[in-house]
């Protein structure tokens, strides 16, 4: 089922999100609707607050062919070590439609999550993957990419995307 995609400023984006106790049937199908909202979007990740589910939970699939697609789920996601060289890309976000920056993160990540089955497991990602790990994670913690830009920059985006929201709430009868 897709799901409804909070646009920022919305204050439940700027919530940290809780750990999941039990992986359950409730929790797959719900990552399950993540997973259609995401491609749907379209997007490459999607966190749990960004459909306003306060639980710490992430599905990224950075494929960008439909038929090669290689989903990841990752439940209770925790960076273990970021490397100390970086890399920039250009980051979107599904909460900020329209927008993007050039951002700079660690060029590599370890990251220890839960899968879909309960069992606990460990990431090496580098490039784009871990880009967009880092960028879901900071979801979790309530934190946008426009975090990491100039205040100047932060107001400007978001008085476009309150200018924009205004504009999607107006009904025409």
């Amino acid at each position: 089922m897709k799901r409804k995609i909070l646009i920022e400023p919305d204050p439940i984006l700027r919530k940290k999100c809780e750990p999941i106790e039990k992986v359950n049937d409730d929790i797959r199908n719900l990552m399950k609707d993540m997973l259609q909202t995401m491609y749907d979007a379209p997007g490459i990740g999607l966190a749990a607050v960004q459909i306003g589910v306060l639980k710490r939970l992430v599905v990224i699939d950075i494929s960008k062919e439909e038929k090669k697609r290689d989903p990841l789920f990752l439940i209770n996601p925790e960076i273990l070590s970021k490397s100390e060289n970086t890399s920039v890309y250009e980051e979107g976000c599904l909460s900020l439609p329209g927008q993007f920056a050039e951002i700079e993160r660690p060029a590599k990540c370890l990251l220890k999550y839960v899968d879909l089955n309960g069992k606990e497991k460990k990431l090496k990602a580098d490039g784009l993957l871990s880009t967009c790990i880092q960028h879901e994670v900071d979801h979790l913690n309530g934190i946008l990419f426009i975090d990491y830009l100039s205040k100047l920059k932060k107001d400007m985006i978001i008085k476009k995307l309150v200018k924009h929201k205004k504009e999607i709430e107006r009904v025409v009868v």
